[in-house]
């Protein structure tokens, strides 16, 4: 059996791009993995391998946010940005890091805030959000630490408006890594700034 042809597999990726963020911006889904395969199942492409990335299903989500909610996306994704920066002041002694849909602008009123937190003390975190007296459940999350996997430390709390805010906790050395990048990663000022434009 034949390959598809490059250009007709780059327009299927697309399609199935496009397909995905109008799921997710109407049918509220915040699972990117699910979605993408419902809209693969949806064009009849279920056995496909060669799905769209994180990143390309946030910037169709962008574009159809920009098409088809011109008017209330923006007043969510300022909401969704408040809170994060709120909680980001909140755990500044970790220097956290605003990643994700709500730092995209591809976000929606189900969107979840994640954050990035350093601390060599793995257990930093944990007594901080105790201390705090804040609901939380707490896990693992994997990640890539210069170069190979690794278990870290995650939390999830609610916020006051009932957001989900996924933390993950990286060790201390990764914050100057050179790994983050503006578009990706954003500090406390960089957030403030996002507001103040």
């Amino acid at each position: 059996m034949s390959k598809p042809h490059p250009q007709r597999r780059d327009l299927m990726r697309e399609q199935l791009a496009h397909l995905t963020a109008k799921l997710i911006a109407e049918d509220g889904i915040t699972d990117f993995a699910f979605a993408k395969r419902k809209a693969a199942k949806q064009l009849g492409a279920a056995d496909t391998q060669h799905l769209p990335s994180n990143q390309e299903v946030d910037e169709a989500l962008s574009s159809y946010r920009a098409l088809y909610q011109p008017h209330s996306h923006p007043d969510i994704l300022y909401q969704l940005r408040e809170e994060a920066l709120a909680a980001m002041r909140m755990l500044a002694p970790f220097h956290p890091y605003l990643t994700g849909s709500v730092l995209s602008g591809a976000a929606g009123a189900n969107s979840d805030i994640n954050l990035m937190l350093f601390s060599d003390d793995a257990k930093a975190v944990l007594l901080f959000l105790l201390k705090h007296e804040f609901e939380f459940e707490d896990g693992e999350w994997n990640v890539r630490v210069g170069g190979h996997e690794e278990r870290v430390p995650s939390y999830t709390l609610t916020g006051e408006s009932g957001t989900l805010i996924h933390i993950i906790v990286l060790p201390e050395n990764t914050r100057h890594s050179g790994a983050r990048h503006p578009e990706t990663h954003a500090d406390i000022a960089a957030v403030e700034l996002l507001l103040a434009n």
